[in-house]
């Protein structure tokens, strides 16, 4: 398992590098392309990053980046809502079709029965953890993946 997990990290860190970002960082930006605007606790419980991550780091880094602006809230002013900026819109369609060629790897590497069977594995470890519990907070956020397969 973490083979295959280092080998994905790198593979994705190597096609994201063209575009100046992190996985965390892309992961983010694809967040708020699905379910934003977000308030940084909202967009922090649907992260699944490292542990040594913080929320609040990769936002301000996107800000600096351009990618992400934080606006006041539109119903409670003392709160910030984080949105794409035209810029992240962009980077973030750049991060799906990287994403998207990803797993069409995948699914020429492992058959739909054995994706099927690796999915509920995976999920099963990862049930209750902090990552798939952010997982899980994704998936049933709005306009989350139809597919249901966190992808």
């Amino acid at each position: 398992m973490l083979a295959a997990q280092r080998e994905g990290n790198r593979q994705l860190t190597a096609a994201l590098s063209p575009l100046g970002l992190t996985p965390a960082q892309s992961e983010a930006l694809r967040i708020l392309e699905d379910h934003g605007p977000l308030a940084l606790k909202q967009l922090g419980e649907m992260l699944v990053c490292d542990s040594g991550s913080s929320p609040s780091r990769i936002v301000d880094r996107l800000v600096a980046a351009r990618f992400v602006r934080k606006d006041p809230d539109e119903y409670d002013q003392r709160q910030l809502s984080l949105r794409l900026t035209p810029e992240g819109a962009e980077a973030a369609k750049a991060v799906r079709e990287i994403e998207d060629a990803m797993y069409a790897g995948i699914d020429t590497a492992v058959d739909a029965a054995d994706a099927e069977v690796l999915l509920r594995t995976l999920r099963a470890l990862t049930q209750g953890s902090p990552a798939g519990t952010a997982l899980a907070n994704r998936l049933a956020a709005p306009h989350a993946d139809a597919s249901g397969t966190g992808r």
